[in-house]
């Protein structure tokens, strides 16, 4: 019974902050004030204690940055993706598979340091979104009905 309460909540959660980044970014391109400018302006602060929010590295829509980088993006909306599949079962190795996951993000950054070269903004959320699928997947294996 708790098990489907921490699961709904969990994706709800998921689904409500993914929600949020782009609500705020569509609210931050059209209004300057009132209840909306609040929400956006909270946002953007909240999402600053997880990620850099550096303007280079982040999308931009309606003429408007993203609360977060391309890369929490992606993982933001790979969660939430992932969050859609009734996953069940428990993966028999979780830390392997969230190793793998995280790799191609982890190769990126390397790349990155040793060469100076940024990769685009899509492949830092592709990167990303694969991290977040197999979080995602991880978490709601273990929160299954016993």
């Amino acid at each position: 019974m708790y098990w489907r309460i921490a699961r709904g909540a969990l994706i709800s959660a998921e689904w409500l902050w993914t929600a949020a980044l782009f609500a705020a970014v569509y609210v931050a391109s059209r209004a300057h004030g009132g209840v909306a400018g609040a929400f956006a302006s909270v946002d953007y602060a909240a999402a600053s204690f997880l990620c850099h929010q550096r303007p280079e590295r982040s999308f931009h829509l309606w003429g408007a940055q993203l609360p977060v980088c391309a890369r929490c993006a992606g993982v933001y909306v790979g969660a939430a993706i992932a969050a859609l599949f009734p996953i069940r079962a428990r993966l028999r190795r979780a830390g392997l598979w969230l190793f793998v996951a995280v790799a191609p993000a982890v190769v990126t950054l390397i790349y990155e340091w040793t060469t100076g070269v940024t990769p685009s903004n899509w492949i830092r959320a592709a990167t990303g979104a694969i991290a977040g699928v197999a979080v995602m997947i991880v978490l709601l294996g273990e929160l299954r009905d016993e």
